[in-house]
């Protein structure tokens, strides 16, 4: 029998000051450079630059209408007077909308994923400062700011690759606290200006009744309803961290339902969506399993269709 077999074990070291502050850093550090599916990153990376047309054409058509607006007008963002962006006159305006829109269909092949990446995420950076620089400032699109972020931090990305990447689990962890703090902020905001006014008075009344629709309007004759949504709202932007403890595909799947279900059910309360960080919140779905899930639809599909008899033989 060898030496090592039979020698005694090692006494357990004494514990050395600040050990446990390296494992808890140690476990950070794996929760945010866990290895994800290369597969994964290529079909979110799909979805969101072939979200870009629609956005720039449907959901923030408004935008463009900016070229004719007089210059005057504009109040850069303090990032817009921090880089020194350009005043969008027509013609650039115009030049971002069309470079923009170029540059995603091109990027959303998976061709040069860290040059045109870079460009889509530039160029709708500089989307965004022309859209809210006239005194609106929406919040529902950071998260999908920081998806095209750092998408091009990847690199190569195909459909059905197997490998898994650190630098892709750090990219979709940041997509995942970004999608966290927007909720969490969104409380936070709320009580901040509003105090707890906002859940105990008339916000979702006044929506319903600016925005209502036959989904929602008998909401206002029963009392006690919609400010007990206000604080079932509060509360659930407020315990939004506990989506970080998110492990498995199915947990996943969950949590994506759950979050989608929400704005969903607010649209067809209120008709107000948050389109893109709702692509953002994709970002979650294990979409690695996308071609093993419609593999198998198409084998039930295949089962369920009863053979056909072949023809009898003339006799």
């Amino acid at each position: 029998m060898s030496a090592r077999s039979t020698s005694a074990p090692a006494p357990t070291p004494a514990a050395h000051p600040g050990t446990g502050d390296r494992g808890r850093l140690g476990a950070v550090s794996h929760w945010w450079t866990r290895p994800v599916p290369l597969a994964r990153i290529a079909v979110f990376r799909t979805i969101a630059y072939l979200f870009i047309p629609v956005d720039v054409f449907l959901t923030t058509a408004w935008v463009s209408a900016h070229a004719d607006v007089p210059t005057a007008y504009y109040q850069p963002l303090v990032v817009g007077e921090l880089l020194n962006l350009p005043t969008p006159t027509s013609t650039v305006v115009h030049v971002v909308q069309w470079a923009l829109v170029a540059a995603a269909l091109a990027a959303a092949t998976g061709r040069a994923p860290r040059l045109l990446g870079t460009a889509v995420f530039l160029l709708y950076f500089e989307w965004m400062v022309i859209a809210m620089s006239y005194g609106k400032v929406d919040h529902d699109r950071i998260a999908y700011l920081v998806a095209l972020a750092v998408l091009p931090t990847i690199g190569v990305a195909r459909w059905r690759d197997r490998r898994s990447s650190e630098a892709a689990g750090w990219a979709m962890a940041a997509v995942l606290v970004t999608v966290m703090l927007t909720y969490f902020l969104a409380a936070w905001a709320k009580t901040r200006f509003g105090g707890w006014d906002w859940a105990t008075g008339s916000t979702l009344t006044r929506a319903v009744v600016r925005r209502g629709t036959f989904l929602s309007d008998w909401t206002l004759e029963v009392p006690g309803l919609l400010m007990t949504l206000q604080f079932a709202m509060l509360a659930l932007e407020f315990a939004a961290p506990l989506m970080l403890l998110v492990w498995s595909n199915r947990a996943r799947v969950a949590l994506v339902v759950l979050l989608l279900g929400f704005h969903v059910m607010v649209y067809a309360g209120v008709t107000i969506i948050f389109l893109p960080h709702c692509i953002a919140i994709l970002s979650i779905l294990p979409w690695e399993k996308a071609p093993e899930v419609f593999a198998a639809l198409r084998r039930r599909l295949g089962a369920g269709r009863a053979p056909v008899p072949a023809a009898a033989p003339p006799g």
